[in-house]
Order: C-alpha cells, then sequence, then structure tokens
C-alpha cells in the first residue's frame, strides 16, 4: 500500500536533489506535498522568457503505473560511461541525486519493489494534466512538446487506432508533435489523424519524412511560435529507422533517416526567418542525438526520445557554431521535462533544466482529464480487467539483455509453439508490476500491443541464428551512433550464448548452447518469435502472440506464475562498465 501525500512529503524533506530544496516543507500539510516537490520557479516573466516542456515515449499509458529503470544500460566507444550509460549509485553520483530519495526511486532501479510499494505509482495522464497546468501558471506562453511513441502501448490505444491517445494529447494541450511507432498504424492513419484531429491544434512535424518519389516533405519540417516577444523554431526530427526496425509496409512511400545536412537548411532556414532560438524535437536516441549536436550548428537545445533514458541533467555539447545542449525525458509518463531559457539580444543568455518525475500520489488527479479517461476506457473495462494469473516475480521489461516480462513471453512461446528456441524483440515499453499483482489482459497487453503481433514459428540454421544475433548487437552496439538503429538485445528463450559487446561487427556472439550442446552451424531448429517485420507473415493467417500468452497465463497451475529463470548472455569485456549493475 502506497503512502499518504503526507507520509510521501515528510520522506522527501531529506531529499534536497537535482534543484529541489525540500527540507522546510518537512512539517507541511498534505495539500502543500505537491508545492514541496514542483515548487519550480519561472527564471523570470515577460519578454525573453521561454519555457518548453517535454514529453515523451509515453507507450499510451493513460493511467498510474509502476516503471523499473534498466539495471544494464551499457556505453560501448566514445560513450562508455558517460550518460545516459550510467545506472544504479553510478548515475546518482553523476547526477547528484540523494540515495534513498524518492527522485532516485525515480531515475533508477535501486531497491526498486520496496521503492515502489512505499512511492507508489507514477503518471497517468490525469496526473500529468495537473502538473502541466501548474508549471503553464507561473510560465506565461510555455510549449508543450511532445517527442512521439505517444500513440502506441496499450489495448486502447490498438483498439481504437490510437484515438484515445489523441483525444487525451488535445486535452492535455500538446502544441508540438514529432513520431515513431505512430507510424505502424500505417500512412492512412497518420495523416488522417494530423490533417483532421490535429488540425488547427497540434503541429505534426518531421523534416526527416519524405515521399520515395520525388522526396517531397511528408510533414512541416518545423514550426514557428512566437512566446514573450522571442520567435523559437521547433524543428521534427522522426525516429530515422522506422523502415527498419518496423515493417517497411506501414510507410511503403515514404523514406526517413537522419538526413544531417538537410536539417542544417532547415535549421538555417529558421534562423534566417528570425527564429532567436532553435529547438530539436528529436526522436533519434540519445546517443544519435549527442553525436548530431556536434556536427549540426545553430541548435540551441535538443529534447530527445526513443532510449527512454530519464536525464536530469542537460549534456553540452560542442560545434562549429557554439553549444547545443542535450537532453532526454524517459517513458510511460513518469517523467515532465522543463526547459526554461531566457533569450537577450537574439541569444540564449540563460538556461536551465529539470526533469519531474510524476508521482501519482502527490500531484492530484485533473478532473477533466480524469473524467476523459474514464470514459474513452468504459467500453473496454470489463475486458481489460479480466484476470489472468498472478505473478509471484517482479516483471519488467527495460534493460540491454533481458526482462523477466520478456522471459514469460519466451517461456510461452517455448511451450505453446512447442519449439527448442524463442525469441522476443528487445522493446523498451511495457510496464512493471510487482510481486502479488494480478496480471489482468490490459497489463499484458502493455507488452504486446502492437499491429503487427503475429506469432511464428520456422526451422532455423545454427549458422542463421548468429547471423541474428550478431545483427541485433551491432544495432545495440556499433561505436558509431549513427548505426544504432533502436530496441535493445533481442531476448531469447531456451538458447544460451556469450556476448561481447565492444568486439567488432560479426565478432561478438559465441559458445551458443542448447541445452547445454554447443549450437551446430548447419543444422536446423525450431525457433518460435513473434512481431515479425517481413509482410507476409501477417497474411499467412498466424495468431497474435497475445492469445498464445494468454493461454499459457490461464494454464498456469493454481493460477500462479512462478519467478522465470532469465536466460541472460554472459558478457565478456565489460567489468567495471558504469552502465552494468
Amino acid at each position: 500500500m502506497s503512502i499518504s501525500r503526507r507520509e510521501f512529503l515528510q520522506v522527501l524533506a531529506a531529499a534536497g536533489a537535482a534543484g529541489m530544496a525540500l527540507g522546510r516543507w518537512a512539517e507541511a500539510d498534505a495539500a502543500s506535498a505537491e508545492d514541496a516537490l514542483y515548487e519550480l520557479p519561472a527564471p523570470g516573466r515577460g519578454a525573453g522568457f521561454v519555457s518548453l516542456l517535454h514529453l515523451t515515449d509515453c507507450h499510451a499509458q493513460l493511467l498510474p503505473l509502476h516503471f523499473r529503470e534498466p539495471s544494464v544500460n551499457l556505453g560501448v566507444g566514445p560513450m562508455a560511461g558517460r550518460l545516459p550509460h550510467r545506472v544504479g549509485e553510478r548515475f546518482l553520483a553523476a547526477t547528484g541525486v540523494a540515495p534513498g530519495s524518492a527522485l532516485a526511486h525515480a531515475y533508477t532501479y535501486l531497491d526498486f519493489e520496496r521503492a515502489a510499494r512505499r512511492y507508489g505509482k507514477v503518471g497517468g495522464f490525469a496526473h500529468l494534466a495537473t502538473l502541466v497546468k501548474r508549471l503553464r501558471a507561473g510560465r506565461p506562453g510555455a510549449l508543450l512538446l511532445d517527442g512521439g511513441d505517444t500513440w502506441q502501448g496499450s489495448a486502447t490505444a490498438l483498439w481504437t487506432r490510437a484515438q484515445d491517445m489523441v483525444d487525451a494529447s488535445k486535452l492535455l494541450g500538446v502544441d508540438v508533435m514529432t513520431g515513431h511507432w505512430e507510424f505502424t498504424y500505417g500512412m492512412q492513419r497518420v495523416r488522417e489523424i494530423v490533417e483532421r484531429d490535429f488540425k488547427g491544434r497540434i503541429d505534426f512535424v518531421a523534416h526527416n519524412v519524405r515521399t520515395t518519389d520525388f522526396g517531397d516533405p511528408v510533414f512541416a519540417p518545423y514550426v514557428l511560435r512566437e512566446v514573450n516577444g522571442v520567435k523559437l523554431a521547433i524543428v521534427g526530427q522522426a525516429f530515422p529507422y522506422t523502415p527498419i526496425a518496423n515493417p517497411r509496409y506501414f510507410v511503403a512511400d515514404w523514406e526517413f533517416g537522419i538526413q544531417e545536412e538537410n536539417l542544417q537548411k532547415v535549421v538555417d532556414e529558421a534562423r534566417g526567418k528570425g527564429a532567436a532560438l532553435v529547438v530539436l524535437l528529436s526522436h533519434n536516441g540519445m546517443d544519435v542525438d549527442l553525436k548530431l549536436a556536434g556536427r549540426v550548428r545553430g541548435i540551441d537545445a535538443i529534447l530527445g526520445g526513443h532510449t527512454h533514458d530519464g536525464v536530469p541533467v542537460a549534456l553540452p555539447v560542442a560545434n562549429a557554431g557554439g553549444t547545443t545542449l542535450v537532453t532526454n525525458s524517459g517513458s510511460n509518463g513518469k517523467f515532465l521535462g522543463v526547459m526554461d531559457f531566457e533569450v537577450r539580444s537574439g541569444r540564449v543568455a540563460n538556461w536551465r533544466w529539470r526533469l519531474l518525475p510524476v508521482f501519482a500520489d502527490v500531484l492530484a488527479p485533473d478532473p477533466e482529464m480524469a473524467a476523459l479517461v474514464t470514459r474513452l476506457r468504459a467500453p473496454f473495462e470489463a475486458k481489460l480487467a479480466e484476470k489472468l494469473a498472478v505473478t509471484d516475480a517482479l516483471l519488467y521489461r527495460r534493460g540491454n539483455f533481458n526482462g523477466s516480462w520478456d522471459q514469460l513471453v519466451c517461456d510461452a512461446l517455448l511451450e505453446v509453439q512447442d519449439a527448442e528456441i524463442a525469441f522476443s524483440p528487445g522493446f523498451r515499453w511495457g510496464t512493471t508490476l510487482l510481486p502479488g499483482q494480478t496480471i489482468t489482459r490490459e497489463l499484458m497487453m502493455d507488452q504486446l500491443a502492437i499491429t503487427y503481433p503475429y506469432a511464428t514459428v520456422a526451422p532455423m540454421t545454427g549458422e542463421f541464428i548468429k547471423t541474428v544475433l550478431e545483427d541485433v548487437a551491432d544495432n545495440l552496439f556499433n561505436p558509431d551512433p549513427y548505426y544504432q538503429q533502436g530496441g535493445d538485445m533481442v531476448r531469447v528463450g531456451g538458447l544460451e550464448y556469450t556476448i561481447e559487446p565492444g568486439a567488432k561487427m560479426g565478432a561478438r556472439i559465441s559458445d551458443m548452447r542448447l541445452a547445454g550442446r554447443p549450437i551446430e552451424s548447419g543444422k536446423s531448429y525450431k525457433v518460435a518469435g513473434w512481431a515479425p517485420v517481413a509482410e507476409a507473415a501477417a497474411q499467412a493467417g498466424s495468431k497474435p502472440v497475445w492469445e498464445l500468452v494468454e493461454s499459457w497465463l490461464k494454464a498456469r497451475p493454481g493460477g500462479r506464475v512462478a519467478p522465470p529463470r532469465l536466460n541472460t548472455p554472459r558478457l565478456v569485456g565489460v567489468q567495471g562498465n558504469a552502465g552494468l549493475a
């Protein structure tokens, strides 16, 4: 059971970290708990002051939830030991957050189960709406930016084809947005939302999405706004590798990419139109943003997403035109980023970044948003609430190599598909369940709700299995961020292997075994999986993965799911890496 707002406040009194001086609120009443945590004075009022609120990767989570941050987030090459590739105590040391505090719980995996029960759930659009309104009240003209991955990640988003999230985003007051998983609803649906639902309300920007025939822009590359006498440009950078990480047929007529040269032209054009402040709203992933910041001139800040890194500091990156600030605002609605600028004589004179956890036990729900969420969910409540099993383990997903939720999915695929080996994609989204919590259909769907959910089973040679693992490993651990194409390492069931993240491409994977015996290169193995990117799988009549997992859950003895044995690879060459717990 979570603690009251007053108790929460008293626990927080010692956590005067990350710019939040809380001590003087130690004896405040419950109504002041919100003030204690979220008292964030604006840098100033009137001409020259601009505030941007940043939300990203909420993955369609309308209600408060638990979400465990990774205990493994390895940095390789030039990123080794640098933020965001620090976990646990090393993350706290690098960011100045007090160990044992509510902020430490929000930003790290440390003592997660105990801290989650103590501090309660995070996020929820009704609670987020309260925080947005509170911050806007002290920041006239503040813009709310959405970095994407908003329309996917829940059953209701899937069943309404994102309409629930579109309606919630409009009520929340989003001003500008870019995308990634949004594109998995297909070109027609994305255009329908942008041209119908967003018209006159939300600007969808993406300079790097163009038609494959003539290279025409599909969306506006940027939007110009004037806030307190300052003209600013918000440039959109959609996920560059959408046609690779997700099915190409969803975006058959569009091309993506980083498009660094085009970005420079767009920034120069915006500056030429009088923009004194230029911000890139990015879904690149933080490593890509850090490299990009050093190569493109004229961007004051990059507010990033995709890699789900909650970073309470802004990292300055030098380039030929000056300095660009780079940061990231986490995922699942856990955080709201606040970037305050003071602009004088056409340039940034001062700035401040804060990453605020959205603690549902502290922030009262906004009545209007709460009513909308209730209305949106009403047609599906009975279906969402059906109980499938009870978990005896902490079920989480995020991490470079494995998570207990992913292991559960792999175990289900192995048994239901009668396979020797199972693969599950290294998706970063998916809510966390505490031991003893009931797995409802909704919580299961939080892990599986995509538009290409088909379960597959096929023969693969040992040679091909190694090729798959090597390819995914290079997407994750290539020392050049521009070749990192998204996601964590594919999760495996049955298969054991060794990985050396810092090795060269094609040489990271070794000692693959099945039931203790070496995998033979020319031998064929029965491999189960899901979420195939090939269009043929969608036409083959395969069952959606949730049908298989649901049947497996319902068949658990006594209706309980035992703690899964994590099939984590043996790691080589990463001793001392700050991204490893």
